[in-house]
């Protein structure tokens, strides 16, 4: 599905608490009540968007989302290890307040990730290079160096302008579509197979002996 960064004002995007890319209604915050109303103001300090999916609400001080503190991170994928998932929330969490200390949380949530795809977790340049010998897809590859090179620029400066929230919101993206064509794409092909007839199965195996 396709992933819009949560923003006040716009009439859609992704909500950080269901994760479904719905209309979000927008809300005055009163100081009396801190009670929704129908009147919105762009200008008001304090706001509110509900979501038209999950009825949730986001809290908003001017354009900055204070609740969920989820920063421009789209939910992990359901298949994401749960190690590395430990590290990307513990990035989003961070991600407006320190874009820096995101990034190189997610290149430990690459390296982590590298490990689970058959990688040994020493060094994440060899793991990648382990890796794209054994088949890996050039844009897989691609999208692993992207939050290797830039989580490497959080901790040693260089030329990636790190403390932009939109560069580190993408390795979010990034991040789950390396497990998305990785994990879940695999899992998902892997179930439809198992639930062909054993006869069909058989003459595929049969088949292929026969290649051989």
């Amino acid at each position: 599905m396709k992933y819009i960064v949560p923003r006040r004002g716009v009439e859609a995007f992704t909500c950080p608490h269901c994760g479904v890319l719905a209309r979000q209604y927008h809300y005055s915050v009163t100081d009396q009540s801190l009670g929704g109303n129908s009147s919105y103001s762009s200008n008001d300090w304090l706001a509110s968007t509900i979501c038209e999916h999950c009825k949730k609400a986001v809290l908003w001080i001017y354009d900055r989302m204070i609740y969920p503190n989820r920063g421009n991170a789209p939910l992990p994928n359901p298949d994401m290890p749960q190690d590395v998932k430990d590290d990307y929330e513990e990035a989003a969490i961070i991600a407006n307040s320190s874009p820096k200390a995101a990034a190189a949380l997610l290149r430990l949530a690459i390296q982590k990730l590298c490990v689970h795809l058959g990688g040994k977790g020493k060094n994440i340049n060899d793991d990648i290079a382990h890796l794209v010998k054994d088949g890996l897809p050039e844009k897989i590859q691609q999208s692993l160096d992207i939050v290797r090179v830039v989580g490497n620029n959080a901790v040693h400066a260089g030329q990636i302008d790190v403390d932009s929230p939109e560069v580190v919101g993408n390795l979010f993206l990034l991040i789950n579509v390396i497990v998305d064509t990785m994990i879940t794409t695999p899992k998902r092909i892997g179930n439809l197979y198992s639930n062909l007839p054993q006869s069909a199965r058989d003459s595929i195996d049969d088949r292929d002996e026969k290649k051989t």
